[in-house]
């Protein structure tokens, strides 16, 4: 039987509990602690393995878990953050700047929601406008300026839709960040650390590797959306979801990502740090194999993954 959220809960408290006790008291609890670690870990395991994929849409969404900023706090060091598109205004929904990664300079871009409802209502619950993606765009040419790799977060329920960010162009902001990453010429890892919707996802997800976190999602319409379409009723969103096949398990089966990252017990809200630390060591390793090649290489390589996807083939036997 797979472990009840409620079972995990009395899992880590034990586990707390008696790592307290050891530090207080100085007693040897080592192989008590291991023990616990291991039950924890087998409970994650059955737990991880039961979820369904409204499930996983639910954790993507879980307000806790760690944002673009938080890893950058966590994993950065000498972060500049950089503002504005050079045409409009500064957009709060998309964050970007230079950062250094284990020694390494390089730019970082996510979108960024917030924590409260007033920093969710300036960020705009992290749904950009088009002076975002032309922030990221700025940005992005700037990294192939001086030669220095992209990483880039992704975090969006999708592209802000409302009447001022079409007047302005979201359509167009979007098409052309796809044009400008697919030819990039220095190297693009791509985190889904939360959701990753629709256009507004892809609109700085073109990657040489596409990474994504265990209990994301990256789909072209939210749950809620397709039901409104097909049922006509968001009530059936869990169906939707089934339907879309949106969890990170999916897409590593279609190809359309490339490595899922594994994260702590309970998901990455429990652990920011240990989910930060797995995710820096991901793309580390992934920048680590990428810098120093061929730049045409880099492009052509990075634009014929994305003309193989959803590629269809029939086989005629003579």
């Amino acid at each position: 039987m797979a472990a009840d959220n409620g079972s995990l809960e009395e899992i880590r408290r034990q586990l707390s509990e008696l790592r307290s006790r050891a530090e207080e008291h100085g007693l040897d609890l080592t192989s008590e602690v291991s023990d616990l670690e291991h039950r924890l870990e087998q409970a994650h395991r059955e737990e991880m393995q039961s979820l369904s994929r409204f499930d996983r849409v639910r954790l993507a969404r879980h307000q806790e878990r760690p944002f673009t900023l938080d890893y950058v706090r966590y994993l950065c060091s000498d972060w500049i953050e950089l503002h504005g598109d050079r045409k409009y205004r500064e957009d709060p929904a998309i964050v970007g700047g230079w950062a250094s990664l284990q020694g390494r300079t390089v730019m970082i871009v996510g979108q960024q929601k917030g924590r409260d409802m007033k920093e969710n209502l300036e960020r705009n619950f992290g749904s950009p406008h088009p002076e975002g993606y032309r922030k990221a765009k700025r940005l992005f040419r700037l990294a192939e300026k001086f030669n220095r790799p992209v990483i880039t977060f992704v975090d969006t329920q999708g592209a802000y839709p409302g009447i001022g960010a079409e007047e302005r162009g979201q359509a167009e902001a979007i098409a052309r960040n796809l044009m400008v990453m697919a030819g990039l010429r220095t190297p693009i890892v791509t985190c889904i650390i939360g959701e990753g919707g629709s256009g507004g996802a892809l609109g700085i997800a073109v990657a040489d590797r596409v990474l994504m976190m265990e209990n994301a999602i990256y789909s072209v319409i939210s749950p809620e959306g397709c039901a409104a379409i097909l049922w006509r009723s968001r009530d059936r969103a869990a169906d939707a979801a089934e339907a879309l096949k949106l969890t990170a398990a999916d897409l590593a089966d279609s190809g359309i990502i490339d490595e899922v990252i594994p994260e702590p017990p309970g998901g990455a809200h429990l652990d920011p740090e240990a989910a930060a630390q797995a995710v820096g060591e991901a793309i580390v390793r992934n920048l680590d194999e990428l810098v120093g090649g061929d730049p045409e290489v880099l492009v052509r390589k990075r634009r014929e993954k994305y003309y193989a996807m959803g590629e269809w083939q029939v086989r005629v036997d003579a």
